[in-house]
C-alpha cells in the first residue's frame, strides 16, 4: 500500500496452512495486519503477491466469475454486527441472500434453510421479519453468523467476532461458534485481541507483529512456552483470574513503530530486551520444534 509517496507493507511473507475442521488462531496488536490477512485469504482485498490455496486451487488468480463460485465454500463473519447488516432487509431476507445469489434453489427450500439456521444459532421463527435496528448486539452477530453459514461453506474466517459484544454474550457466541465447527465440519480463522478465548478455541495459534508471523504453534505448547519475545510479553500481559497468583512480567521497551518506517532487520529489535547485534539481520521464521515456529535469532 502507498500513500504520501512511502510504501507500507501491511502483510509481508506471511503464510500458514489451515486444516480440515481445524481453527487458527491469529493474535497481534492492533494494525499489525490480521484483517488485512484475512481480507486477502477472501480476496476482498487483492493481494500485490504470492498465493492462497483453497485445496489445490489457487484463488489469487481466479477471475471474478470462478471466485464467484468460491463464495458459498469460504465465507466471512465481520466484526461490527450492525455495520455488516442491511438496515433496508429482514432477518429472513439477510440470511436467504446467499442462498438466492449462489444457489438453485427454489423459494420454499430457501425459506426452509433460513429457518433451519435460526434454529441452529438460536434464534426464534419470530425474528425472521424483524429488521436489524429491532435486534440486541448478541442477535444481529447471531444473524451475520447465520448468513456466513447457511450456504454450508467449508472455511470461515471469524474477524473478532465478540469484541464489539458484552462480556456476557462473547462465551454465548464463542460456544456457539465451536457448536457449528463441529456439527458442520468447518475450519475457522479465528482472529482476536482475546488471547482467552484464542486458547480455548483454537489448536493452534499464529502470532503477528508488524505485518509478519514471529511464532506459530499448536496452542497448549505455546501457551506453556512461549519462544518469541513478543508473544511473551502478549501473554505475560494477559490478567490472572486469581488475586492471590503472581506472574512475572515481559516487558518490551518504548512504542510500535510505524508501518512506514519499519526497523532494519527483526521489526522487534528496537523494543526487545533480548536484542543482540545479530537481531540487525532479519530472523527466518524457523522450525525449533515439531510444528513450532518462531522468527527470532535468541529462540
Amino acid at each position: 500500500m502507498r500513500g504520501r509517496g512511502a510504501e507500507v507493507r501491511a502483510v509481508d511473507n506471511v503464510s500458514f496452512a489451515i486444516e480440515a475442521g481445524e481453527t487458527l488462531g491469529l493474535v497481534g496488536e492492533s494494525g499489525c495486519g490480521k484483517s488485512t490477512v484475512a481480507r486477502c485469504v477472501l480476496r476482498l482485498v487483492e493481494p500485490t503477491s504470492g498465493a492462497v490455496r483453497f485445496g489445490q486451487q489457487d484463488i489469487v488468480g481466479l477471475d471474478r466469475r470462478a471466485l464467484r463460485h468460491m463464495r458459498p465454500v469460504m465465507q466471512m463473519v465481520f466484526q461490527d454486527p450492525t455495520a455488516a447488516l442491511n438496515p433496508r432487509l429482514t432477518v429472513r431476507q439477510m440470511i436467504e441472500e446467499p442462498l438466492r445469489l449462489h444457489t438453485s434453489l427454489t423459494v420454499a427450500e430457501r425459506r426452509e434453510q433460513v429457518a433451519d439456521m435460526l434454529a441452529a444459532v438460536g434464534l426464534g421463527a419470530e425474528l425472521a421479519s424483524r429488521y436489524a435496528h429491532e435486534l440486541s448486539g448478541g442477535q444481529k452477530q447471531r444473524v451475520n453468523i447465520a448468513r456466513a453459514m447457511v450456504t454450508r461453506p467449508q472455511f470461515v474466517v471469524l474477524d473478532e467476532p465478540t469484541s464489539a459484544l458484552d462480556v456476557s454474550l462473547r462465551s454465548r457466541i464463542i460456544l456457539l461458534l465451536e457448536k457449528l465447527r463441529e456439527d458442520l465440519g468447518l475450519s475457522y480463522l479465528f482472529i482476536s485481541h482475546d488471547i482467552a478465548t484464542v486458547k480455548y478455541l483454537a489448536r493452534r495459534v499464529a502470532v503477528m507483529y508488524l505485518g509478519t508471523i514471529v511464532e506459530q504453534a499448536p496452542t497448549r505448547e505455546l501457551f506453556a512456552g512461549p519462544r518469541h519475545p513478543y508473544t511473551r510479553a502478549l501473554l505475560s500481559a494477559v490478567p490472572i483470574p486469581d488475586p492471590d497468583a503472581h506472574r512475572e512480567r515481559f516487558v518490551l521497551s518504548g512504542e510500535v513503530p510505524s508501518p512506514i518506517a519499519t526497523p532494519s532487520g527483526c521489526p522487534l529489535r528496537t523494543r526487545c530486551p533480548l536484542a543482540q547485534s545479530a537481531c540487525a539481520t532479519p530472523p527466518p521464521l524457523r522450525e525449533i520444534a515439531p510444528d513450532h515456529w518462531v522468527a527470532c535469532h535468541m529462540a
